[in-house]
């Protein structure tokens, strides 16, 4: 009985034993297998941390250029264009517009309400006769008015030279509106001859630079043509931005004209009523 409790118990701990260094194993196993996950994880984020510090700074290039203002670009295009050229056109476009903007103000202050005008000077005629229409005139803004007022200061000489003072002066009228004019169609012609004056300069200086290189490389040909039709580009821009503001002013000036002409014609029927009146 002790030799088969005695065997029991060799053949217990031999049992336990041979679970222990399988567990034993396993664990090393399960270690070595956790070991090798890692480095094959770290070998796979290396390349990943390689192609975000690569990609980062580009990134960072093209944020950087998005939130490049609008001024600084328009700034590197006139050095790219050549500060000569460049300046010449900006100049033409500074004075062309302040021309344009002045025009279009005072053809603003020139608009006058016809109609009420009309209606003023004929009760004005109907209650305190010329002087009290002169002064109607004398106290409203704008060509019409002034027309109307030259033609009450000659009612006392006919109506026929009330006719030829109001034909005058009405042209008068239309040289003021249509000052500086002329001025501003200047600077419409002369930009685009501007920049394609840079552009033919501009391409001469690239051929000169193909020439001293001796090879025709794709580089200079392409830098020296892109700084040369800057200057196009610059005038056209110039060109087309004041020739919108001079045809709303040529349209503004034709509307004003107009007005003084119908005007004009009313005024020397109310004077000619006024006088069967009298």
């Amino acid at each position: 009985m002790k030799k088969v409790i005695a065997l029991f118990a060799f053949f217990t701990m031999l049992n336990i034993g041979m679970v222990q260094s399988a567990f034993a194993q396993d664990e090393a196993e399960a270690v070595d297998s956790t070991e090798q996950v890692a480095a094959e994880a770290q070998e796979v984020a290396e390349p990943a941390a390689v192609a975000e510090e690569v990609t980062a700074p580009v990134e960072e290039e093209t944020v950087a250029e998005e939130n490049q203002g609008l001024h600084k670009i328009l700034k590197q295009k006139i050095i790219e264009g050549g500060a000569g050229f460049m300046g010449a056109l900006l100049l033409c476009f500074i004075l062309g517009l302040a021309l344009a903007i002045e025009r279009i103000l005072y053809l603003n202050l020139a608009s006058t309400d016809t109609k009420k005008l009309l209606a003023d000077v004929e009760a004005a005629l109907n209650d305190g006769g010329v002087e009290a229409a002169k002064d109607v005139c004398r106290n409203t803004r704008g060509p019409i008015a002034s027309i109307f007022y030259q033609g009450l200061l000659r009612y006392d000489e006919g109506i026929d030279v009330v006719e030829k003072t109001v034909v005058s002066y009405g042209g008068v009228q239309t040289g003021l509106l249509e000052k500086n004019l002329s001025w501003i169609s200047l600077f419409i012609g002369i930009a685009p001859m501007l920049g394609f004056l840079g552009t033919v300069i501009g391409m001469i200086e690239a051929f000169d630079r193909i020439q001293q290189a001796g090879d025709l490389s794709a580089t200079v040909v392409a830098g020296g043509i892109k700084v040369a039709l800057i200057t196009t580009v610059g005038g056209l821009i110039v060109g087309m931005i004041l020739q919108l503001f001079y045809n709303y002013i040529v349209s503004k000036i034709d509307d004003l004209v107009n007005n003084m002409e119908d005007a004009s014609i009313s005024l020397l029927d109310l004077v000619l009523k006024y006088n069967l009146k009298k």
